[in-house]
This record gives C-alpha cells, structure tokens and sequence, in this order.
C-alpha cells in the first residue's frame, strides 16, 4: 500500500493501512495503543467503505468509538491527531455546554453547523493554495500601477518588478485600496431547536448591489501584498464549488469528537439536572443514529459522520448513559493511566514534545538550556507521585511542574550573556520543587 503523507505541510491521505495510522500516531502520543488501534480501524473502515459499491456501501454505518480513561492520559489528543491524519472535518465539543432543545445552552444540532464551517474553511484554504501563484501574479501588478504607473517604460517596470520578487521594497509604504468591512454587521438569529448562522447584512447587501466598499489604507508593500493575494484569491475561489464539497465531505468524512460525555449521565433517582442531562442525550441520540440536519449551506445527513466520544466515568459508568445511546457507541477503549515511564516518555519522544518546546522558547533567546537525562527522569518521578497524592490530571502534570522549574530561567533569560549553556538536572529540579514536594498534600493543591 502506498503511503500517502506530505509531513511539511501535514495533509495526508485517508489511504493508510492501520498499521501505517498507528505509526503516525506514535509520533505525538505515547503508549494508548489499544485507541491506536481502535481508532485505526475506524479511519480505514472510512477508505474501505468508499470502495464499496452502491446500494451496500449506504448500508455500511461507521464504528462509533467511546473512550474511556482518567484526564491527561490522551483522548483528545488521539481524536485531533486522527483527524489530521484523515484531513477530515473535525469539531471537538464538550457535551457540558449542550442542553435540553437549546433553551438555555446550545442545541446539539449546532455541532453540525459548526463542522460545516470548518470544512468550508478548510476547502477554502486548500483552494487558495492552488491558486497562490496567481493571485500573486494579480497582486503584484496592482502594486506595480501603484508604484510605477500604467504609462510607464517596459525597462521601468522591468526593473520594479525584480525588485518586487527580490523584496527589496518590502518596507517602503504605499497607499492602496482595500475592502472595508468594517461597517458589516453580523448576527445569530436563534430560533427554538435551532440556529440559522451568522448572517453578514453588509456582505449580503453588498453583493445584492454588485459592488462592496472600499478604503484606503498605508501599508507597507509587504503587508499590502498580503493583503491584496488574499483579496485576490477570494474573487477567484469559486464558493459554490467549495460548498458543495464540503457538504460530501461533512457526511462521508466528518468526525465529532464529544468530550465528558460522562457529565451528562443520570446517576440514581432522577431528580432536577438529571432531567437536562438525560435531556442532552435524547437530543445527541439522532444525530449519532442519522438525522437530517438543516444548515444555511443545505440538508446534512449525519448517517455516516464518525462520532467519538470520551470521559473519565469517576462516579458514573458508560452503563449509566441512556441505552439507546450507548448502542451507538459499539467500540469502547479502555485508556490507561500514566506510569512514571510513560511520563518520561512523554517529555522525550514526541516529535514536539515539552522538552523540545521549552528549548526553542529559550533558545529565541540566544541561551542554550539542555535537560539531562537524570533531571528528566526526576520530572516524570515528581509529577507521577504529585497525581497520584493529589488529583491526577495526567500529562497535565508536567506542563505545571515544568513552568515552575523554568520560572527564572524564563524570567531572567532576557538579561543573561549570549550563547549561556544552562544544564536541568535532577538537583536542578529538586532545588526549585523541593520546598513544594515536601509541604502537605493540601498546599501542593494549590501549587502545583
């Protein structure tokens, strides 16, 4: 199988084996490999079904996942991961804002909406990098009138222009018109169980008249060339197009991932915001069966939209969610905490991994810190132990413990002599956590 991936620019191919997906995977997340798996599974199911064909490819209903573990040990980070390497629509919601037909909250329906914006958004910017180099081309003309005049000598223009491409004039400042949006107005018309968008009066208007304000504005030729290829591009992408796209994407590629799904279990006797949470769920129920959901862009059928949902089920159990709902969800993942070897992992193998991070924010500044492999380990064995006598927030841990040991190292790295070398090790650590690791658990609460 041919693997299908531009890693410079992160767009990849729904044409990946599992084993190719999980792979992927490992590079941002440590351990989780039965989500890996799991999650591997249902994105190839996706390319495979697109080669079914019809009437029994309609027949073929993706795999809802539900993903169960503790905070901080990676079910976001599976689903946003996943969905990058699908290049797929993908919306994160949290199922906590959502209430019963959208009275008070907002109307689970607007989940959908909101994943046709971002494949709108999506299909827009991978048609303006198609037609980059024209819009360019279109740009730099205007600017070229600008500077030099329609009547101007072919050697004169000749000469502007290479000096355009070389950016030699990239800081002078010219005055150029652009489009004023500044006096459009938008707004949310909410109507009971749903939501039309956000309508842009000026914008309708403007079209409505064939023609839309301009400004004038000084821009320097580098920001006004920005400006003007976005203006550029906008005329020339084809919106209809996009649209119609988009809509095929949203239904046959889309992932909702639905986060603290738990939050919205009825636990016990029903009582008071047990109602609205067991609410929330008849109102996700259909959309995760297959509905039809109405969008300023046309009808989106949800039929074959991947859905993802996690929670930590602390006090409630996935039995808990309505029965109906938890048929939905036929592949459930257990997650695993983090180990204090999982820990050390996480802050070493990742591609962008903490460590990393913290050596390029420091390094802006012309210092060299480096972390040894003792002061690492010492992390990983501080941040286990503080989850587990205090909460366990996971991964979460160590960006807390880490901004701490490096509080002034950043605060004073402004001020320290060019090209420091600054080592982290386990006394390092010791020395600017000691005091906090050692005080009572009720004080490390609020400290760390």
């Amino acid at each position: 199988m041919k693997k299908e991936i531009k890693k410079n620019n992160q767009q990849f191919s729904l044409n990946l084996t599992p084993k190719q997906i999980v792979e992927e995977l490992n590079r941002y997340i440590v351990g989780q490999n039965e989500a890996k798996k799991s999650v591997a599974i249902a994105l190839r199911n996706r390319f495979r079904r697109k080669a079914v064909e019809s009437p029994l490819r309609e027949e073929i209903m993706p795999k809802n996942i539900l993903m169960i573990g503790p905070t901080g040990v990676g079910k976001t980070e599976v689903a946003r991961r996943l969905a990058k390497l699908a290049g797929a629509p993908f919306i994160k919601v949290e199922a906590t804002k959502f209430t019963e037909v959208g009275y008070v909250g907002r109307d689970v329906d607007s989940i959908i909406r909101d994943l046709i914006e971002v494949a709108i958004k999506q299909g827009k910017t991978e048609m303006k990098k198609e037609i980059f180099e024209k819009a360019q081309k279109h740009a730099k003309k205007k600017i070229l009138k600008i500077l030099v005049g329609e009547n101007a000598l072919d050697e004169t223009k000749e000469k502007f222009t290479q000096m355009l491409d070389n950016g030699e004039l990239n800081d002078k400042e010219i005055e150029i018109e652009i489009l004023d949006n500044s006096n459009s107005y938008s707004s949310n018309f909410d109507f009971p169980g749903g939501q039309v968008g956000m309508i842009n009066i000026g914008e309708m208007i403007g079209k409505a008249m064939g023609s839309q304000k301009t400004k004038k504005a000084h821009l320097s030729i580098e920001e006004a060339l920005k400006v003007l290829i976005e203006e550029e591009s906008n005329k020339m992408i084809d919106e209809d197009k996009i649209i119609k796209k988009s809509l095929k994407s949203v239904e046959n590629d889309g992932i909702v991932f639905i986060d603290e799904i738990d939050k919205i279990c009825a636990r016990g006797n029903i009582k008071g915001g047990d109602v609205s949470r067991e609410g929330v769920q008849r109102d996700l129920l259909p959309l995760v069966e297959g509905t039809a959901i109405s969008t300023k862009y046309g009808i989106i059928k949800t039929d074959h939209i991947l859905f993802i949902a996690s929670g930590a089920f602390h006090i409630a159990k996935p039995a808990d969610l309505l029965p109906e709902l938890q048929g939905r969800f036929p592949i459930r993942v257990q997650l695993k905490p983090l180990s204090e070897d999982d820990l050390y992992r996480i802050l070493t193998e990742p591609e962008s991994s903490l460590i990393k991070q913290y050596c390029a924010l420091i390094a802006v500044e012309n210092i060299n810190l480096k972390f040894s492999d003792d002061g690492i380990k010492e992390i990983a064995k501080i941040a286990f132990r503080v989850n587990g006598e205090v909460e366990n927030i996971g991964a979460r841990r160590l960006h807390t413990l880490m901004e701490k040991i490096l509080e002034d190292i950043s605060f004073n790295a402004s001020e320290m002599k060019a090209k420091s070398e600054i080592t982290i090790d386990a006394k390092y650590v010791t020395d600017h956590l000691g005091d906090l690791i050692s005080s009572k658990n009720d004080l490390m609460k609020f400290v760390l």
